[in-house]
């Protein structure tokens, strides 16, 4: 293996005409890890990795491979294995023909053609025509051609989208197994809970900026907790909560207490003899939370 090789976005920005597809997005995804980049259709995902790759030019600011931008790298294919579009085969060609096409204008040895249709689980369909082949094995063909270089970086557009459970538990292992390498591994999704298994950093994109930067744990961390309460003297309870600081929402059975456990709450209800008939934790899933930072739109 080689050097590993990050991905630098800069200052990203791509306008066209009145319309700011991306906005300033500044970002490094570092090798070693699966990097998540996360948001609804249309908020700048896929303009953003066509940047990185060279297919669209930028407003203004910078998308580099340690640097280099894709345009400059001496051997791309070899630095960077990337698969936007799951349906960009022709339907004619058998998936092996698909890639020796790739591998002679690459000058990447035939013999890598074969151990790479191994690599994605393509062996037993690969002289048939790529019209025939489903979704999920259109993915993996897909997955098959960013790899035929041995690159240190994947980039990989919705991966999971159309793979079937036992595909899915394969890719998230497979990404992981290739970050583990030390290979730098960005993958872009419009669902987190399709990907959580399988990231380790994430970014989340809305309107074309930047919402959130940073470890999946970290998001994780900030789920938001609510005890829901209720006690059949809901004045008292009310009164002692706020004496407390907290601030209890009136739901039509008692009190929902943001930002709180329910061995806190228990225990002040105790101490103020207040009686409880309810006594109940809320966790929001993460999830939520995403959905919570595609309605915010704060960077983060």
């Amino acid at each position: 293996m080689t050097t590993p090789i990050p991905i630098q976005l800069n200052g990203v920005t791509k306008t066209f005409g009145s319309v700011h597809a991306v906005e300033n997005v500044t970002a490094t995804i570092n090798p070693g890890q699966v990097t998540g980049f996360l948001g609804p259709n249309g908020a700048g995902k896929t303009t953003t990795l066509r940047i990185l790759l060279g297919l669209v030019a930028a407003t203004s600011g910078s998308a580099t491979f340690g640097g280099t931008a894709y345009r400059d790298l001496a051997s791309p294919l070899t630095t960077v294995g990337a698969a936007l579009e799951a349906g960009s085969f022709h339907p004619g060609r058998s998936g092996r023909n698909h890639l020796a096409v790739y591998a002679t204008a690459a000058r990447i040895p035939k013999a890598r053609i074969s151990v790479v249709l191994d690599m994605v689980g393509l062996t037993s369909a690969a002289d048939r025509r790529v019209g025939g082949y489903s979704l999920g094995m259109r993915q993996r063909l897909g997955l098959a051609y960013a790899l035929l270089g041995d690159p240190q970086v994947i980039v990989l557009d919705e991966p999971i989208n159309g793979l079937d459970p036992e595909g899915i538990k394969w890719i998230r292992g497979f990404l992981k197994q290739l970050a583990a390498e030390g290979r730098t591994v960005l993958i872009s999704s419009h669902m987190l809970s399709e990907v959580q298994q399988t990231v380790d950093e994430v970014l989340v994109i809305r309107n074309g900026k930047l919402v959130y930067t940073g470890s999946l744990a970290q998001l994780e961390s900030r789920h938001a907790t609510a005890v829901l309460v209720a006690s059949p003297t809901p004045d008292a309870l009310q009164s002692a909560l706020v004496t407390a600081g907290f601030a209890p929402q009136q739901t039509p059975t008692g009190f929902l207490v943001p930002n709180a456990n329910a061995a806190a709450i228990g225990h002040l209800a105790f101490t103020e003899r207040v009686e409880l008939h309810e006594l109940q934790q809320q966790n929001t899933g993460l999830e939520d939370t995403f959905l919570e930072l595609m309605s915010e739109g704060e960077t983060r």
